[in-house]
């Protein structure tokens, strides 16, 4: 330990940002970077999405002739007759569609198109797929951005993509802080009414309408399916009872359940305490199936639309929107309404969150604060083998641009000290050295970035909590602060804040060591922090400075780190 060192020096942030940093300012934002269209590798080939229209339309057009043939074989058409489409001995539905089912269709409806509309504002931040937990470039099967560029640093940030603002939300290259809090919270609100549904769904006769009783559904539901198919539809008796071919649809639905448990395992916190379980289903794996389940609601909704209008627009929105069983026009009214409520804030979300990101940040953390604070009380535990390490460790960061910092790697850091400070007892300064003679842990872990990529790495280091042992912290500290070497994207000092709690689990480390040899310049070098229960963002690189402080509410814009401050992220990001 050292005094009077030739450290890089570190200035306490207490300038609170003004009022015009609570929205995003667009001439400091990312640049746009188009992407391009979708593509999925078969084999070695990259395929372009788009030819999937024409196949589409082809397939239809094939299918349509087909059941129409079907239609004309005498066996067909008596397996038609014997089964016509309801199954026989299904319970009939007394009540119709009572107000709160209709309510909850159309809140179901709004609240499923704005999560997806966030969500893809969150793939386009890191927008290729992967079936494997590593994120090396080339192995992905689905992307919409160009291959890797070789000869350059390209790092994750580099690689996000611009969303038109009307798409997504708010769709500005680099703004998933916003579109987290938009998907998280809306999500929220989805899955409270989806088991308000099912209570009042169950509590009532609704449910007969809904859920098979007999093996009758299957024979029921393929004929409807020919008789959809051939264009000569059922009768339809939804206001009673649904035909098999929507019972099945419905009751066996399993996109929603496969959404809310594949987005789940894509936390550090969740997927690391969950052992061997979180290494099975890895993140990519987990993001990939997400997608999938995103892509067969997109699906759902454009065939159920579909059907909506083609089998009688004037009986459907009259059943869903006016709970009438009849043939007036007492549910379209309703119903174009409903669309020009959905339609006006569709429009207005993008521009509402850049003009006012600090409130969306708010409102969002009032929402799912406390959800992020009980999966912190997890205990990330996983660790794993060298077999494990990734061949790609993708770089990320703004990197530090300074004569001191040069002036540091010119000499391998061996003017290099960290300075501890703030409530403790016993400040410190460490050189490089004094930390590697310190007990050293080493750890493989899964790096979790909040952009969607993972990777694998030992880190070796001191841990906080031998840290802790020498400086004590004062009974009153309640927060570590880490201070860069580096300045944010939008300039000014580097910074996060985190619990002392994390600062005290088993594997937090200050990493001097990546994959057995130093930490790269590009990774972090000289140190970098592990806290294996929050996304990688929280983990600073280049440290400066550790502070000890009661409270963070003075620091920056009082958010709890730089990208909370800028770029309107949650100081608690275990999710």
């Amino acid at each position: 330990m050292h005094t009077g060192s030739k450290s890089f020096p570190v200035e306490p942030l207490r300038a609170k940002l003004s009022d015009a940093d609570d929205r995003i300012r667009l001439n400091h934002w990312m640049p746009p970077l188009q992407g391009i269209a979708p593509r999925i590798r078969i084999g070695r080939r990259w395929i372009n999405t788009l030819w999937g229209l024409p196949i589409a339309a082809a397939a239809l057009l094939c299918l349509i002739a087909l059941a129409q043939s079907l239609r004309e074989l005498p066996g067909v058409e008596a397996f038609i007759q014997q089964h016509p489409g309801i199954a026989q001995g299904a319970p009939s539905v007394d009540s119709g569609f009572p107000w709160w089912l209709q309510l909850q269709h159309f809140l179901n409806m709004f609240f499923m198109l704005f999560t997806m509309r966030a969500g893809l504002r969150i793939l386009a931040d890191h927008p290729r797929l992967y079936w494997g937990r590593d994120c090396t470039p080339g192995t992905d099967w689905f992307r919409f951005q160009v291959p890797v560029p070789k000869g350059r640093v390209w790092t994750a940030k580099d690689d996000s993509v611009t969303l038109p603002t009307w798409f997504g939300i708010p769709g500005l290259r680099h703004t998933l802080g916003l579109s987290r809090w938009w998907h998280f919270s809306v999500n929220l609100l989805w899955l409270i009414n989806g088991v308000a549904f099912y209570a009042l769904l169950f509590s009532t006769d609704q449910w007969r309408r809904l859920v098979p009783l007999t093996w009758e559904v299957f024979p029921a539901a393929l004929s409807t399916a020919i008789q959809y198919a051939s264009l000569n539809f059922p009768v339809d008796h939804s206001w009673t009872r649904y035909n098999g071919l929507q019972q099945l649809n419905y009751f066996m639905f399993v996109a929603a359940p496969v959404s809310i448990a594949t987005g789940v395992m894509h936390s550090p916190a969740i997927s690391n305490a969950l052992g061997w379980f979180g290494r099975l289903f890895n993140r990519q794996a987990m993001r990939s199936l997400h997608f999938i389940s995103f892509a067969w609601f997109v699906g759902f909704i454009l065939a159920h639309g579909a059907m909506v209008f083609v089998t009688g627009i004037r009986e459907n929105t009259n059943h869903m929107f006016g709970g009438v069983d009849n043939a007036s026009w007492t549910g379209f009214p309703l119903f174009v309404l409903a669309m020009a409520i959905l339609t006006i804030a569709w429009l207005l979300a993008s521009p509402f969150t850049i003009r006012h990101a600090r409130l969306v940040q708010r409102a969002g953390a009032f929402m799912i604060g406390w959800i992020m604070g009980l999966a912190e009380s997890w205990d990330p535990r996983s660790q794993l083998t060298k077999q494990d390490i990734s061949l790609y460790f993708w770089p990320n960061g703004t990197m530090p641009d300074s004569r001191e910092f040069d002036d540091l790697v010119a000499e391998e850091f061996a003017g290099y000290r960290l300075r501890i400070g703030g409530l403790v007892e016993a400040p410190q300064e460490f050189s490089l050295a004094d930390l590697k003679a310190m007990p050293k842990q080493e750890q493989i872990t899964t790096h979790f970035c909040i952009q969607g990529w993972s990777g694998v790495a030992e880190w070796g280091g001191v841990t906080m909590r031998d840290i802790l042992a020498l400086v004590k912290p004062m009974r009153e500290a309640r927060y570590a602060v880490f201070y860069s070497l580096a300045d944010g994207a939008d300039r000014g000092r580097y910074y996060d804040v985190h619990k002392i709690e994390n600062m005290r689990h088993a594997l937090t480390i200050l990493a001097y060591e990546m994959n057995g040899a130093p930490v790269s310049v590009l990774h972090g070098a000289p140190l970098r922090l592990r806290c294996e229960n929050e996304l990688g963002f929280k983990m600073v690189k280049w440290i400066a400075a550790i502070e000890f402080v009661h409270d963070f509410v003075d620091l920056g814009a009082g958010q709890g780190g730089y990208n909370e401050d800028h770029e309107f992220y949650g100081y608690r990001m275990p999710i």
